[in-house]
């Protein structure tokens, strides 16, 4: 029976994928950048007073006998008195106890521990405390911040859709609006556009290693490949110059895309002449953030023992505790707000947790021998990697790592399970794409809603009073008032949730129709063939006579 003739298959349009994800993704970084009191994000106070000098030409700050750290000048309207922060650490205590940053009382000086950091950053979401004083310019530079790591997480979402077999990538993509991602990328510090950056390199570095592989069509990218080269680019050179560890990440995330993209892409990206100009770009940001971080003495000194545990110790005795920790930094690194004083309740991790373990596993299950290796490497480096950089620097700085310094390396966990499962060796699974797809979704989804409200509530009214304290008598009011950012958060996030879905539907529709084409034009090409075959007359045979 002759096979009904498919349409041909549809195509996804990279441009709208861009813009939906980047509105989409600015407003859930702009909604938790107002959540939160100025500098109760780690380290915000250091960061953002170095961005308010450097603006205004104090590019590193001096020294001062007798204090520890480089000293930087700040105008009257940023004045700034500790008081500011009088709820850190003390998660019992509402954010209405401080004073205003630009405070008459407040020093016209910090002395911060970023004063010598690589200053590409700074003057990028520093500018706007040349328009805004006190806390209103330091929300600004916070959306300013958002804006930028949006613009990364597009250009992820767009790469990542610009290939046919795509059906899970919305969902490795959808932890990039995880609530402590995005809290991340609404505050005012480097982290923050580091973990960006790194997730459009993954994206785009494995896209464009297929694109010249060009073994499976079903995997060659419909963007140019100069216009991946530049996302590839752009990324490599923020990460690079994000913080003083930029280069060593970069090597070893683009080692581990190295990895998974084979030799023969590897070859040709360094045997093809146009890839020289974007390489040698590459390589001058990197040299320039060493450079920088080697003559401007951003590097760790010699910590002293209340500094943090561990000053002192050996390379096996560091190494060995981030291991013991590893759990620890998982839990920090998928939600544990401001200095360590915001956790979330045990309950409510579960919902991510589920939502990773179904695609992670599910990828382990379908790999074959080469992705497989190339999963339990991206999976171990995300375990080892801290524990040797902490090894390693842990007799001089003591342990100083975090979860979410790690959070570049978890995502490139999820980014290349659903690669995995997108692929040829995900097709058994292909069935179950939109079901699992929806399910972790709203996981990944409500559990960013109940943390939005919990850290709300946190700074709203303490840790100790009810929750319906937030309505009876609430001691601090962020911008909007906690109630409008709630819900607003709650209608972005559904948002989020309906537009990821039904871009892997799409995405999954896609891939069945360009399947049933390839499929109906080998039937086809069967076809003519037999009749070719067919229409050849036989050869005639003499007869022998004896």
């Amino acid at each position: 029976m002759r096979p009904m003739a498919p349409g041909a298959p549809r195509v996804l349009m990279p441009r709208s994928v861009f813009w939906f994800a980047f509105v989409i993704m600015s407003a859930l970084s702009i909604l938790w950048a107002l959540a939160s009191p100025i500098f109760s994000v780690p380290d915000e106070n250091a960061h953002a007073t170095k961005a308010i000098a450097q603006v205004r030409g104090q590019v590193i700050g001096y020294h001062v006998p007798g204090i520890k750290h480089t000293v930087v000048d700040l105008p009257a309207e940023y004045s700034y008195d500790p008081q500011i922060q009088c709820f850190v650490f003390q998660s019992a205590q509402p954010a209405d106890c401080g004073v205003e940053l630009g405070d008459p009382g407040g020093a016209l000086w910090f002395n911060t521990w970023v004063g010598a950091y690589n200053p590409l950053y700074y003057y990028a979401v520093g500018w706007p405390s040349l328009i805004f004083d006190g806390s209103t310019g330091i929300y600004a530079m916070r959306i300013v911040s958002g804006l930028l790591c949006s613009v990364f997480v597009a250009w992820a979402f767009q790469t990542a859709m610009s290939v046919r077999r795509a059906r899970w990538m919305p969902l490795g993509l959808a932890f990039a609006a995880a609530p402590m991602v995005v809290y991340l990328f609404g505050a005012v510090n480097p982290n923050g556009i580091e973990i960006a950056a790194t997730l459009a390199l993954w994206v785009s570095l494995l896209r464009l290693l297929q694109q010249l592989d060009g073994r499976n069509l079903g995997t060659v990218s419909t963007l140019s490949r100069g216009y991946l080269w530049f996302i590839v680019t752009i990324s490599a050179i923020v990460l690079a110059t994000a913080r003083a560890l930029g280069p060593l990440w970069l090597v070893v995330v683009v080692g581990l895309c190295f990895l998974a993209g084979g030799w023969l892409p590897v070859k040709r990206l360094f045997t093809t002449g146009s890839s020289y100009l974007w390489l040698t770009l590459v390589a001058a940001g990197s040299l320039f953030s060493i450079l920088w971080t080697l003559g401007g003495g951003s590097l760790s000194s010699q910590a002293d023992k209340s500094d943090a545990p561990l000053v002192g110790a050996s390379f096996v005795q560091g190494f060995v505790y981030v291991l013991r920790n590893t759990p620890n930094f998982v839990k920090q690194a998928m939600g544990y707000f401001g200095w360590f004083d915001a956790p979330l309740p045990a309950y409510a991790y579960w919902l991510l947790v589920s939502a990773i373990s179904l695609l992670v596993v599910l990828a382990f299950a379908v790999a074959r021998r080469r992705n497989l290796i190339t999963l339990a490497s991206v999976t171990a480096a995300s375990i080892l990697v801290p524990a040797f950089l902490q090894g390693y620097s842990v007799s001089q700085t003591g342990i100083i790592w975090q979860g979410r310094y790690g959070l570049f390396l978890y995502l490139g966990v999820v980014i290349v399970a659903a690669v995995v499962l997108s692929g040829s060796e995900g097709a058994g699974l292909a069935f179950l794409s939109t079901r699992v797809i929806w399910v972790a979704l709203g996981s990944i989804v409500l559990y960013g809603t109940v943390a939005y409200f919990i850290v709300l509530q946190r700074y709203v009214v303490g840790t100790e009073l009810p929750v319906s304290a937030m309505w009876r008598e609430p001691a601090w009011q962020p911008p909007l008032g906690w109630p409008t950012l709630v819900v607003l958060y709650g209608l972005v996030s559904l948002l989020f949730l309906m537009w990821s879905g039904r871009l892997a539907m799409r995405s999954a529709r896609a891939d069945d129709e360009a399947e049933a084409y390839e499929a109906y034009e080998a039937y086809e090409a069967y076809e003519a063939n037999e009749a070719n075959e067919a229409a050849v007359p036989e050869p005639e045979t003499e007869t022998v006579r004896g």
